[in-house]
């Protein structure tokens, strides 16, 4: 089973109200607080950031929150997406693609912001599901 990463504050991973499951903002760090879609690039520590690693790697952390809700991402009915630089929108856009389908897939709000959490970091996503309790 894949391990959970820990929260960075005093707030839940995810939180369910009835038939909703609200999941905190999500990135791409790692249990071992490393973080998916950062490369070193050469022998001075210039680094490389993929959003499309990122974004996805965010996605698949969201799908094991949700799993453990007993929900999936087929669930999920909103999306909210904050990236650091709206060049990699497209990038973002292109893997976001892979995991929701236009006709199917959850209303979504992107947003550009200052900074995140860490310097490494260049998306974060929070999601809202809906799945009926048995």
């Amino acid at each position: 089973m894949k391990k959970t990463v820990t929260p960075r504050g005093a707030y839940p991973l995810t939180k369910r109200v009835g038939d909703f499951i609200f999941v905190s903002g999500t990135s791409s760090r790692r249990p071992d607080n490393s973080i998916a879609g950062v490369d070193i690039i050469d022998n001075l520590g210039t680094k490389h950031i993929n959003i499309e690693v990122q974004t996805r790697e965010v996605l698949k952390n969201i799908e094991h929150l949700l799993k453990q809700e007993n929900a999936t991402l087929d669930d999920v009915v909103d999306v909210t997406t904050f990236l650091v630089n709206m060049n990699d929108f497209a990038g973002y856009n292109k893997a976001y693609a892979e995991f929701f389908k236009t006709e199917t897939g959850p209303t979504r709000t992107t947003v550009a912001v200052h900074q995140l959490p860490h310097p490494d970091l260049i998306v974060e996503i929070k999601v809202m599901a809906y799945k009926k309790m048995h």
